[in-house]
């Protein structure tokens, strides 16, 4: 199987397993996609564009279950992103985690895999 993550606010993360979707932030309402990232690539998207936000959800999600609507495209310094091109079935969601921020507001991820 496998993993990448999304980071989102809880109150949203609520919302999608109400609906049993999530159809994805403002940003990517606004890109057309659902941004993800790998293992590798997670703790920096947590440090670029969540810093200081509080109230965080880590999810992470078995990429195989999202079938051909998951690209893996070119984006921060050419590296390959996963980028959900519908919505994300709650049924994909392994894990939903708390996040704490660390002593500069950057958000914990942990050992990821």
């Amino acid at each position: 199987m496998r993993r990448i993550y999304k980071l989102l606010d809880a109150p949203s993360w609520a919302a999608a397993r109400t609906a049993g979707l999530f159809t994805g932030s403002a940003v990517d309402e606004r890109d057309g996609f659902i941004h993800f990232s790998d293992a590798a690539q997670a703790q920096e998207t947590a440090r670029l564009h969540f810093a200081g936000q509080s109230d965080l959800v880590l999810l992470t999600i078995d990429a195989d279950q999202l079938g051909e609507a998951l690209k893996w495209e070119p984006s921060r310094g050419g590296a390959l992103f996963p980028h959900l091109y519908g919505a994300l079935p709650v049924t994909a969601v392994i894990e939903a985690r708390d996040l704490e921020l660390d002593a500069d507001g950057a958000p914990q991820l942990g050992s990821l895999r």
